[in-house]
């Protein structure tokens, strides 16, 4: 297992495209918290439990300031399917090519199923890695606890 990013470190850039096509870039979105959320697969049981829950929270987020990134290595074409279906309110990044790569450098890619782990960072408005949860791949996340850490960061 490669080391995760720890809490105080600068986060990784990237730029990976969106549901939609468009690119996002990382630095692009300092100024203010950035939350994002490594997940295996679009349309997974868990998966889909979890990024609607954070659908659900995702105005309380929003008036925090925190933009929201869910990764995944899955193609555009797949996420935007998914997107539409579920109306998901934040952007879902591909991971696809070079596969997996900003999962690797986050240190939450699984390498022997070549998706990501469970892995979730809050980013500070400068860059750095304020906080992150790691939770196993069959288990759900607690998006309530986002919302705390996001307010913590906020004063």
């Amino acid at each position: 297992m490669t080391d995760t990013v720890s809490v105080g470190a600068r986060a990784p850039e990237f730029s990976l495209r969106d549901q939609y096509g468009q690119d996002t870039v990382l630095s692009a979105l300092r100024g203010g918290p950035v939350l994002v959320v490594f997940y295996p697969l679009a349309f997974s049981g868990v998966c889909s439990g979890e990024l609607a829950d954070l659908r659900d929270h995702h105005d309380e987020l929003r008036d925090l300031g925190v933009t929201v990134l869910a990764v995944s290595v899955d193609s555009t074409f797949a996420l935007r399917t998914w997107s539409d279906r579920e109306g998901f309110p934040f952007a879902l990044l591909s991971d696809f090519w070079p596969h997996g790569g900003v999962a690797r450098e986050y240190g939450v890619l699984d390498e022997g199923r070549g998706v990501a782990r469970r892995g979730t960072f809050l980013i500070d408005a400068e860059g750095v890695v304020r906080w992150t949860a790691h939770t196993a791949v069959d288990r759900p996340r607690d998006v309530e606890e986002y919302v705390a850490q996001a307010r913590h960061l906020a004063g």
